[in-house]
């Protein structure tokens, strides 16, 4: 099997959701897909909406989604990920820069940050807590998830401040 071939990560288990929580394990799976495989945007999302999303496949039954929510996330965050590498990098400790993270978490980590970036319309926690669960899913209850958690709760904080009861900065005169 050559790294082409390779299919995206199944999650251990998986809580149900609703349709939108579909599109973004969907989304995270894409783009592992798209990060290994380096096949083009267009034939994943094709292959996904016309063979995965809420179809069985290999005796697993996919969930409905979202598929314009699917596509917005994968489209975004290919189109934004000059901006939101950075964003996850300064979250990130020094250690730990982005291109050493894993592949499913560095999806994960760039579907949840654009997001926060680009859809005011969903609550930071909710972003914040749908892709610890998507974590959860892929790595159970190890350091990834928490990892997932203080990346995402540090952007939406820079991003979102005042969801979370942060003061907007003061004017610099």
């Amino acid at each position: 099997m050559t790294t082409a071939d390779k299919a995206p990560p199944t999650p251990r288990a998986f809580r149900p959701a609703n349709q939108r929580g579909a599109a973004r394990l969907a989304a995270v799976q894409a783009l592992y897909q798209l990060d290994v495989g380096g096949a083009q945007l267009t034939e994943v999302v094709a292959e996904f909406e016309n063979y995965r999303l809420g179809k069985e496949v290999d005796g697993d039954q996919y969930r409905d989604a979202d598929a314009a929510f699917f596509r917005d996330i994968i489209a975004g965050v290919v189109r934004e990920q000059r901006n939101l590498d950075p964003a996850i990098h300064v979250s990130l400790t020094s250690d730990w820069p982005l291109k050493r993270i894993d592949v499913t978490l560095r999806a994960i980590l760039r579907c949840g940050t654009y997001e926060l970036m680009g859809r005011k319309d969903v609550p930071g926690r909710v972003v914040i807590t749908e892709y610890v669960d998507i974590a959860r899913a892929f790595f159970g209850t190890g350091d990834e998830p928490r990892m997932v958690n203080g990346v995402l709760d540090t952007v939406a904080r820079k991003l979102r401040g005042e969801e979370f009861g942060e003061e907007p900065p003061a004017d610099k005169d």
